[in-house]
């Protein structure tokens, strides 16, 4: 998906006699020659990825900061060995922001079915909360991922999606997920927003609850006054008509 740091892994690791080539849609964009290594060395590659490429010394191809026009095959080149490995690599565009309001459950989508022998690890702030691997899930291995979400992560079995139930404000941040296998790894990246829920609604209530005690109190006050001073009326009037 848009956004997301893809690394794409030869089938074999490479050596420092072998030369190491990577091509997109057969054009050259990345070479390693035991200590040495070239990107992008012509203008076309430079305008299609711009500082997004890099190599490590396995032979390993990564994108970072994948766009939709980075679709298209990919092919790597061992030489000295006369291997020769293609990748598809389709990119779609999705937003990696969330906004929920506290309280609310909100589901990051991984994306992907996952495979059995897939690592996924999510990360929250740089701090591991949860990991799936083949036959085991495990989530909030440390006190602080323990203290923070209290029982409130879950993780898909299938998908590797991670859900956060009952949001709080102290969730914002960034969301990381590593997925990796044989053949790639993806890094894709959420940014969370909670949004506080404000009480005036509740005060409202209050509010006219407190009004409604307050009249009634008068009214209770109110009504043996009456009843007293119409009683006095009454008894005068009683009274002049006597004197008549």
């Amino acid at each position: 998906m848009e956004g997301d740091s893809v690394t794409l892994h030869s089938s074999v690791t490479s050596n420092q006699q072998d030369r190491v080539t990577w091509f997109f849609k057969d054009y050259r964009v990345a070479q390693i020659n035991g200590a040495q290594s070239k990107i992008c060395a012509d203008a076309q590659c430079k305008e299609w990825f711009q500082d997004r490429l890099n190599v490590n010394q396995t032979g390993s191809l990564t994108i970072t900061n994948i766009r939709n026009t980075d679709s298209g095959r990919y092919q790597v080149r061992i030489t000295s060995r006369n291997i020769a490995d293609i990748f598809s690599v389709t990119v779609h565009g999705v937003s990696a922001a969330k906004s929920v309001k506290e309280g609310e459950t909100v589901t990051l989508d991984a994306g992907v079915i996952k495979k059995p022998k897939d690592l996924m690890t999510w990360y929250f702030n740089d701090t591991c909360i949860a990991e799936m691997t083949e036959d085991q899930c495990k989530i909030c291995t440390n006190d602080q991922c323990e203290e923070r979400f209290r029982d409130r992560l879950k993780l898909d079995n299938e998908t590797g999606s991670l859900t956060i139930t009952n949001t709080t404000i102290t969730d914002s941040g960034d969301y990381k997920l590593n997925n990796s296998s044989s053949r790639f790894s993806i890094i894709r990246s959420f940014t969370v927003t909670v949004t506080y829920v404000s009480d005036s609604g509740s005060s409202s209530v209050t509010a006219a609850v407190v009004v409604v005690v307050v009249v009634v109190v008068l009214l209770l006050l109110l009504i043996p006054a009456v009843v007293f001073y119409t009683c006095q009326a009454v008894m005068k009037r009683e009274y002049y008509i006597q004197l008549i």
